[in-house]
């Protein structure tokens, strides 16, 4: 298998520097931003959960990372007598040191309206795209709350369930049975994230994932663990700098060898080899989300057409 993910150097290091748009940095001219101590208010109003207001704003706020935000999810808004509880206290909110942000994904239309007239500023999800969606497709929607992550889709829900209890099987090698069912084997020394990458795969994609602790025996030979040895093809690798390693290690072990930097070094650089000599795509997961490393193993299942559904 060729290693065609993006390639991190053998030992990354920490960077140490500031982005442009970390703390410190001058604003635009012409732009001002709220004191430190005050932060922004954002609401994240929904019908459902909230996840899709809370993904698609945090999108957005993410583009400012020197204005601190002091974020609240509102969720199964439903009704026009909710609606006109959460906008007074919407108005409310206006009456403070820094005006609110509202991010708000509802569809039913009198709900909608009555959120929408709240005297703070909303960013609204539906509105605009679902009038669009429905002039060009000629179909009136249903407006009925939920469908995004209710349970419509049967076979995609029940894959997702299932996905997690295997995760949740095959966490750190607890267990190899049924192994040649995984779509993707995690390989990698401890703490570098297999876990919460198994399992977001696992629950927003359905994918069947197990991960595999890369111990100093599998290292110092530059070998896959025997019992993963016959999914080779499926296995992926997560890299991290050592230092992260090291702090992530003590939190957890302090002023222990497995948490020195001597060792997260060495680990580091023989599962380097284990990679480069098995070719193993990997990751380096130093400074990326979980969201970023799914998408990219996503993204090369999709290049080897193994992509479940």
């Amino acid at each position: 298998m060729n290693a065609d993910l993006p390639i991190p150097p053998p030992l990354p290091s920490a960077a140490g520097k500031l982005s442009p748009g970390a703390r410190g940095a001058t604003p635009p001219a012409g732009r001002s931003e709220p004191a430190a101590s005050s932060a922004v208010p954002v609401f994240f109003i929904s019908d459902s959960t909230g996840i899709s207001a809370e993904t698609m704003g945090n999108a957005l706020l993410l583009q400012f990372p020197t204005i601190p935000f002091e974020r609240r999810l509102m969720p199964f808004v439903r009704t026009v007598e909710e609606a006109r509880e959460v906008r007074r206290d919407l108005d409310a909110a206006m009456d403070g040191e820094v005006a609110p942000l509202v991010f708000l994904t509802v569809v039913d239309e009198a709900v909608r309206e009555e959120l929408r007239a709240t005297k703070a500023p909303v960013i609204d999800f539906v509105s605009g795209h679902l009038a669009q969606l429905e002039d060009r497709l000629g179909v009136t929607g249903d407006h009925a709350p939920a469908r995004l992550h209710g349970v419509g889709d049967s076979r995609r829900y029940n894959r997702r369930m299932q996905a997690v209890e295997f995760a949740i099987e095959h966490d750190d090698g607890q267990s190899v049975r049924a192994i040649e069912k995984a779509d993707v084997v995690l390989i990698a020394p401890s703490r570098c994230g297999k876990t919460p990458t198994s399992m977001y795969l696992a629950l927003m994609h359905g994918i069947f994932v197990a991960n595999y602790p890369l111990v100093d025996e599998d290292l110092a030979g530059e070998v896959l663990p025997a019992s993963i040895a016959g999914v080779a093809d499926r296995c992926f690798g997560l890299l991290i700098s050592p230092q992260r390693l090291t702090a992530v290690r003590r939190e957890r072990m302090p002023d222990s060898r497995y948490a020195s930097l001597e060792q997260t070094r060495w680990e580091l650089s023989r599962a380097r080899r284990v990679y480069d000599v098995h070719g193993v795509p990997f990751v380096d997961s130093s400074s990326k989300s979980v969201e970023e490393m799914s998408t990219l193993i996503l993204q090369s299942l999709a290049r080897r057409g193994t992509t479940p559904l």
